[in-house]
């Protein structure tokens, strides 16, 4: 199905939402995850099964949903009792997959179990990206880097453009060199470029040279003093053309349906906003709403809530009423 075009830029106004005070919830605006989550947290995992049945095969919706129910309080001990109760559950097991490599990385379990789970849970569901989500997401933290090559590899034999996945190998390989100087070379960058040039056009990994260079943001600021968002690390002409690549990217295809679009959002209205953006940023801000991520607002050690607030009010208070227009159909 062709796209429909590029919108004109003009005078627009996206749907109410930045007046909302924001929350830093991991579900995102997935009402039906929310709901599940809270369930799981009272030990009602038969909600939670229902929802994953209902997932299907949507491997990003389904990794987006498992890894957020993780985090509800006591969600491992919840997962075993339904393992108990359903042995040859592949969702159980992946569920508690998930929880235990959420507890090893706070230092509740050990990489060894965690890592079990997670072979345990891909030997039941084969097919499902999810257990080496899991696999990987503890690589990064506390495995090498083969075996966080492995565990990617194995997640894009099962569905090869990962949002996920693509977003972690980002990220850890942002680490790499970490005190050397921004370098187009990099190998974050020479990952996110291959992986957007592979990718379907419409595809959300068209972002992923923007995530990268707000990954080495992130790295940089750690290293040393963190970079002046308005000149150095965004006001460069290569960090200006991939800004451009992205939002026009967002312009024609939107890819506010996919289960992380909230993700992708946050790491768009950011840079927009360093680069100064104002009208860009304020249409960004207004479609996410009361739905900001931790990251990339807590990065340079801010936090996050009020790194997001501070940014949204000014970039509403600047553009005044002149905003960057809304995909069309989306107004």
């Amino acid at each position: 199905m062709s796209p429909s075009p590029p919108p004109q830029l003009a005078p627009a106004r996206c749907p109410a939402g930045p007046a909302l005070a924001p929350v830093l919830a991991p579900a995102l605006d997935d009402a039906q995850l929310s709901l599940a989550a809270d369930a799981l947290a009272l030990g009602q995992w038969a909600r939670v099964r229902g929802l994953l049945a209902e997932t299907g095969q949507d491997w990003d919706l389904r990794g987006h949903r498992l890894t957020v129910l993780a985090t509800s309080p006591g969600s491992a001990a919840w997962a075993g009792d339904w393992r108990l109760a359903e042995p040859d559950s592949g969702d159980a097991a992946t569920l508690l997959a998930l929880a235990t490599v959420r507890l090893a990385l706070h230092g509740e379990s050990s990489a060894e179990a965690a890592a079990d789970a997670c072979a345990t849970a891909a030997r039941l569901l084969p097919e499902d990206p999810t257990p080496w989500l899991g696999a990987l997401i503890l690589a990064r933290r506390t495995g090498t880097p083969e075996a966080r090559a492995h565990a990617f590899q194995q997640i894009r034999a099962r569905h090869r453009d990962h949002h996920h996945a693509h977003h972690l190998m980002t990220a850890a390989l942002a680490e790499e060199h970490p005190g050397a100087r921004e370098d187009p070379r990099h190998p974050a960058h020479a990952f996110a470029a291959r992986a957007a040039a592979r990718a379907p056009a419409d595809s959300p990994l068209a972002l992923l040279p923007l995530v990268a260079h707000t990954e080495r943001y992130r790295v940089l600021a750690t290293a040393g003093p963190a970079p002046r968002p308005d000149r150095g690390h965004w006001s460069t002409r290569r960090a200006h053309q991939i800004l451009r690549d992205a939002f026009d990217w967002w312009l024609e295809w939107g890819g506010e349906d996919h289960p992380r679009a909230k993700v992708d959002l946050n790491f768009l209205a950011h840079a927009t906003f360093h680069e100064g953006w104002m009208a860009e940023a304020a249409a960004l801000f207004q479609r996410i709403g009361p739905h900001p991520t931790r990251t990339p607002w807590s990065y340079a050690g801010r936090d996050a809530d009020g790194a997001f607030r501070a940014a949204r009010d000014t970039a509403l208070r600047r553009a005044g009423d002149i905003t960057a227009p809304c995909p069309r159909g989306r107004r």
